[in-house]
């Protein structure tokens, strides 16, 4: 698996070819995605790109951040890891709030 990179502040008109274009410049591509919106399909101004090696993906951050395309200076960093699902503590519920089945039966509060 290769290195991922964030792009945020992304031209609205952007697309994965586009973005492959200009990464490809300092190494493989191995994969890029525009992150949309799933009802309207509109970009939601950023995507991950994947290049085959920590040293391109470097490379391609310390060069590419801050360029400017349409008018917006892209941002780059080096995307965290993705996590496996799920949520971390306990199941997500870390809350104050009271369980339904804590409340007293018979009533209401």
């Amino acid at each position: 698996m290769g290195t991922r990179i964030y792009v945020g502040n992304l031209p609205y008109s952007a697309d994965n070819a586009q973005l492959s274009q200009m990464f490809s410049a300092y190494g493989d591509v191995v994969d890029v995605r525009v992150i949309t919106d799933r009802d309207s399909g509109q970009s939601k101004g950023f995507a991950f790109v994947e290049m085959s090696t920590e040293e391109s993906a470097r490379r391609a951050i310390a060069e590419l951040n801050g360029t400017m395309l349409d008018n917006r200076a892209l941002r780059l960093d080096e995307a965290s890891e993705r996590s496996s699902g799920g949520r971390s503590g306990n199941g997500g519920g870390d809350s104050d709030r009271s369980r339904h089945s804590d409340r007293p039966r018979g009533g209401g509060w």
